[in-house]
Parts: C-alpha cells; sequence; structure tokens
C-alpha cells in the first residue's frame, strides 16, 4: 500500500522557493510582516523586485559613480561592518547624542541640557519642563540613553507639558530620539507609551543600523502626520528625470541599506525581532549576574531598557575603571570607560552593548576575562604597595659608615616613581608576551 504525505504549511520540504507558499503572497510595503520567513524566500522576492531597476550604469543623468573594480568591491564588502565614526576611546561628554550638538552648532539653535545626579542619568522630566519657554522648538527625550541604556519617561514628559502648554497658550511638541530604543520597545515593552500614542509626540528617528540589524549607515525620521513636517521645509528637484521631494542635508546615498533594511524586515518579520530583542535581553541578564557576584561592581544600568550592562568599580583605591578597559584589550575586548556629563563627573563607568551576535558563551567569556582582569590589576597594586612601603623603611635605604656611625638616607620620590614605574612596565610586557604566544605570534 502507497503512502502518500502532503506538504506542511511551514513548507520545510519544499526545497524551491518558487515552489513555496512565499512566492504567492504581495510583498509587504507599509506594515511589517507577523511571522518570518526563510532566508532564502526574502533574498528570493526582494531579488526579483530589483529586476524591475534600471541599469546603473545606463542611467546617464547621474554624475554618481557606478562602476569600481572588483577588488575595491571586494574591499568595501570587507569592511561594510565597520562603523567610521567608531573610536578607540569614547569620551563621552553629554547625555545628548552627538547629533543633537551638531544640530545645535549648526543652526545655531540653543541647546538646554538637564543636568544629571549621582543615581539618575536620564533626563528628570519635571525638570526638562521647567526649562521650556516661549522659544522653546521641541523638548527631545531619549528613548535609550548612550550612558546606561535607560529609557526616559517619555509619558510623564507630555502630561507635564500638556498642561504647560494649556497654562501657556503655547504648543510645545516632543520629539523622541529612539535611535537605540525603537527597535527594541515595540517588541518586548509594547505596553511602554513613548510613540506617537502620546498627543505632543510629533516626531520620531530610529537607526536601522543599530537595533534595526542593518549594518552603519541607515536610519529615519517619522512624522505624526503631513502637517507636522512643513513644505516649505521640503526642495523638490527635477534635474534627474523626475520630480523628487527631498528633506536632508545630503543627497546621494547607496541603496544597499536600504535594500538590505527591508530584507530584515520582511525575513525576520515581528516574531523575528521579538525573538532576537528577548535574546539580547536574556544575554544582558547573564552577563549582569556575573559581574554582580564578583562583588567588585555597582550596575547602574537598568534591566528595562537597551541591552547593556553599565557598570562600576566599588573601590577605586588600587586602580579604575580605565585600566580595566585597557587590559580587557588584551583578550580582544573593546569595553569602553567614560566619566558620566556634568552633574555626575565624578562617576567613572564601563559599559558593554548587548547586540544580536553577542551569545550567552560570549557573555560568560567575557565575565572570566575580567575576572582575570581584575586578579591582575589586585597582584600589581600588591607590588606597587610593596615598593612604596620599603621605599621609606627598609630597602630604599642606601647606609653609609662615617667614623663608626651609620646614616641612613632616604631615596628621593622620583626614585621611588621610577621604581614603580620600572614594576609597571615589566608587568605589561610580561602580559604582552603572554598575548603573544597565546595568539602564535612569534
Amino acid at each position: 500500500m502507497v503512502l502518500s504525505k502532503t506538504s506542511s504549511e511551514s513548507d520545510v520540504s519544499v526545497h524551491s522557493t518558487f515552489a513555496s507558499r512565499y512566492v504567492r503572497t504581495s510583498l509587504p510595503r507599509f506594515k511589517m510582516p507577523d511571522e518570518s520567513i526563510p532566508k532564502e524566500a526574502a533574498y528570493q522576492i526582494i531579488n526579483d523586485e530589483l529586476m524591475l531597476d534600471g541599469n546603473p550604469r545606463l542611467n546617464l543623468a547621474s554624475f554618481v559613480t557606478t562602476w569600481m573594480e572588483p577588488e575595491c568591491d571586494k574591499l568595501i564588502m570587507a569592511s561594510i561592518n565597520k562603523n567610521y565614526v567608531d573610536m578607540d576611546e569614547y569620551p563621552v561628554t553629554t547625555e545628548l547624542q552627538v547629533c543633537w550638538e551638531k544640530f545645535a552648532r549648526y543652526f545655531e539653535v540653543e541647546l538646554k541640557e538637564v543636568k544629571l545626579s549621582e543615581g539618575y542619568y536620564v533626563m528628570d522630566p519635571k525638570k526638562a519642563v521647567e526649562l521650556v519657554d516661549e522659544n522653546t522648538i521641541c523638548v527631545a527625550a531619549i528613548l535609550g540613553s548612550t550612558l546606561n541604556g535607560e529609557f526616559e519617561d517619555v509619558k510623564t514628559l507630555n502630561d507635564l507639558l500638556v498642561e504647560k502648554n494649556k497654562e501657556t497658550g503655547w504648543d510645545t511638541p516632543i520629539h523622541v530620539d529612539a535611535a537605540s530604543g525603537g527597535f527594541i520597545a515595540p517588541f518586548i515593552y509594547p505596553e511602554l507609551e513613548w510613540d506617537f500614542r502620546l498627543p505632543l509626540v510629533k516626531s520620531i528617528n530610529v537607526s536601522g543600523h543599530k537595533y534595526g540589524l542593518v549594518y552603519a549607515g541607515i536610519g529615519w525620521a517619522v512624522w505624526r502626520s503631513k502637517e507636522d513636517l512643513p513644505e516649505e521645509l521640503i526642495f523638490h528637484i527635477n534635474y534627474l528625470g523626475a520630480d523628487q521631494p527631498t528633506f536632508t542635508l545630503n543627497f546621494s546615498k547607496g541603496s544597499s541599506q536600504v535594500i538590505a533594511q527591508y530584507y530584515q524586515l520582511i525575513r525576520l518579520g515581528y516574531e523575528g525581532y521579538k525573538n532576537v530583542m528577548e535574546n539580547c535581553r536574556d544575554n544582558m541578564i547573564v552577563l549582569k549576574e556575573g559581574l554582580e557576584k564578583m562583588g567588585r561592581f555597582n550596575i547602574v544600568s537598568k534591566d528595562d531598557g537597551v541591552p547593556l550592562v553599565a557598570f562600576t568599580l566599588k573601590d577605586h583605591t588600587n586602580f579604575d575603571e580605565f585600566q580595566i578597559s585597557d587590559l580587557l584589550r588584551r583578550f580582544g575586548w573593546i569595553v569602553p570607560a567614560y566619566s558620566m556629563p556634568p552633574d555626575a563627573q565624578h562617576i567613572t563607568v564601563l559599559r558593554v552593548v548587548i547586540r544580536e551576535d553577542f551569545s550567552r558563551t560570549l557573555a560568560e567569556r567575557l565575565v572570566a576575562d575580567v575576572e582575570k582582569v581584575l586578579h591582575e590589576l589586585d597582584t600589581l597594586a600588591a607590588r606597587i604597595r610593596m615598593i612604596s612601603s620599603t621605599s621609606s623603611v627598609t630597602v630604599s635605604e642606601e647606609v653609609v659608615k662615617n667614623n663608626g656611625q651609620v646614616v641612613a638616607t632616604k631615596k628621593s620620590a622620583l626614585e621611588t616613581q621610577r621604581e614603580i614605574t620600572a614594576v609597571w612596565k615589566k608587568f605589561v610586557l610580561e602580559r604582552k608576551k603572554l598575548n603573544d604566544k597565546m595568539n602564535g605570534v612569534c
């Protein structure tokens, strides 16, 4: 007897994309799909759609380069995941992101900053509303602080600002900088009100190259309604062949990141993004708990927010966060250390951002390496204390006999400092040799 089995709804048994159910449905254009689809299907669907585009090399309207040597194409692909603006150090000097400082400076807008305080590292809504006057163009709230990942309280800010607008007759709106949190809150904190559910939120920006899961170079701004973006701010050009409205400071831009973002949206869907963000949050908890168990750090980040761990030493007697950051580099980790903005600049923190590709295994490995670094710094501090103490008692004494009398002469502060420096250099050199040996460097 012959038994027959039909293919399942998931199309697991069908290997051809064109034989699957995914080519029988229209492409989503204005809404993220609820469910994920196979990566092969997402690629084929978008690739087929792009076949309708014109050939860039036959586009005689554009001045933009449309061909480079294959060797350069390979270099581009090899470096596409590197962010040009990432520095070796992260000198964070303000809670507001750099783009806000640039905006204020380039367009001569007065930037009023709400000062922070120890233990409260985000904007206080009450203090922010107190700074609002008749010339305020908007209040910017950050959904995901660069300092500790915390979401600012947009709901409270909205409620307080509604009352102030009623009292004064002003119409001060809110802009939400959701560069990091815009792709996090909708999936794991859907009940959180921070977006257009609040009446005064008129615009939102989000970075696709952060938790939108695309390489650097994609982001956008969304307005509540067409009326909130004045027509006089939109430029219309037609010298490329058709009327094109534009509202950006730059013009020409590669299309690859836009295509990549669309791929992620239809490939992952709501289901996939939710899974990714939950994994990031879970791995953040693993790292946080591992650091807490050491008993050496205070955690200054929050569990609810951008998945990152920001932490500071409890005891700064022997070393600081910058030294921990420096030694972690010898294990391959780039963990920034930075001072908090005013009025919390006396607080220095280390920060680890948990991304999609940061697994639980890596979290556990980082915890182990932090413990190794702490042990090395403790050992070095003990050596330095020994040198300092003996320099003033015995080891640094030069014994001179003069007419049968013993004269003890202490070494100078410079000589003592040179000994301490020598110990430090020896320690660093030994660590470098050990790391080179582990990495197979001769």
